[in-house]
């Protein structure tokens, strides 16, 4: 066995989404895997049926004594030879041994986690060009991004299973219901498009508070609160412009997914996105915390057609050349094999 991955949440979110992903598709490469991870059915599942040996440990807080030496009799049972760290908690109980220390950051995290790793992998440019900033080691420092799969198989979502009209334009929200993911902008800007309907996938803090926006602003018969998918791509085909208003977002994996998936993206100017957009070629930008301005750019893609076909292609283009499956696989095992892992 080379890598082991270790995952010290046990929720879902956009970076547990990705770690089964990439997981997959680097156990479909050939990569010799496993994984230590927190309890989670739909996880464990997964990495069962890609042929990955998964253990679950506690991952406690500061206090847990114990998932360190576990996790690293684990990782000498598995012969591990890299481990690979998904976040501050799973870097704080990611031990030494004859293996690599990897930890992957998709924000700004505090680097004290990381302390005698030997290699920070960053999701973008600007996440590296930070971890350097804060006195890490250049060459120990790689940005590798995220990459975006829209399978074949997947079929639109049913909009008449949803209560929402074949023909109405549908808008798409994907992400935490959390005050940083900014779906009220999306309510409020729903106000300024009456015939519109709005889909909003994902769980969290923030679903009663929503649910009352949306009743308030008279726009509750119009809006769908789907709660946490697993059929992601099927609602990116069954929409026409996915929104992604977040006020904070260091990366923007939606905008890619979106991309892959032929769906133009509307997104609010936050750092992720306005790093990765181009404004009127590949997406729309807005000011963040702008309702208006989202409502009106929302209109130009479903008014314009050929906006909405150079997004799409456009879209399609970046996809193909920055965050395809094939080359962010390549830069995975190319770090791997500098390690002593490949």
């Amino acid at each position: 066995m080379s890598v082991l991955h270790l995952l010290g949440t046990a929720g879902e979110g956009g970076a547990e989404t990705y770690f089964v992903d990439l997981v997959r598709a680097l156990a479909e490469a050939g990569v010799d895997q496993a994984a230590a991870l927190r309890a989670n059915p739909g996880r464990q599942a997964a990495l069962a049926q890609a042929g990955v040996p998964a253990e679950v440990f506690r991952f406690g807080g500061p206090i847990d004594l114990f998932t360190r030496p576990q996790v690293a009799r684990f990782a000498r049972r598995q012969e591990v030879k890299a481990a690979l760290a998904w976040m501050n908690r799973a870097a704080r109980h990611t031990p030494k041994g004859p293996w690599a220390r990897i930890g992957r950051l998709g924000g700004y995290y505090s680097l004290k986690y990381y302390k005698g790793f030997d290699v920070l992998v960053a999701n973008t440019e600007h996440i590296a060009d930070w971890i350097v900033e804060q006195g890490w080691p250049a060459g120990q420092v790689r940005y590798i991004p995220n990459f975006a799969d829209a399978p074949d198989e997947a079929a639109p979502a049913d909009r008449a299973a949803l209560d929402t009209p074949a023909e109405a334009p549908l808008l798409l929200g994907m992400g935490r219901l959390h005050e940083v993911k900014a779906h009220d902008v999306s309510l409020k800007a729903l106000v300024g498009l009456p015939q519109a309907y709005l889909w909003i996938a994902g769980a969290g803090p923030q679903e009663a508070k929503l649910k009352a926006l949306a009743t308030a602003l008279g726009v509750a018969d119009r809006v769908r609160f789907l709660g946490w998918r697993n059929d992601a791509s099927a609602l990116y085909r069954a929409a026409d412009v996915c929104v992604f208003p977040s006020r904070y977002e260091p990366l923007g994996n939606v905008v890619i997914q979106a991309w892959a998936h032929g769906l133009p993206v509307v997104a609010a100017a936050s750092q992720g996105p306005s790093a990765l957009i181009r404004d009127g070629d590949d997406g729309l930008l807005v000011p963040v915390d702008e309702a208006e301005a989202l409502a009106e750019a929302v209109r130009r893609v479903l008014d314009e057609p050929m906006l909405r076909i150079r997004l799409v292609q456009h879209g399609a283009e970046r996809v193909e050349a920055d965050f395809s499956r094939a080359a962010v696989v390549a830069r995975w095992r190319d770090l791997f094999a500098d390690l002593g892992a490949g």
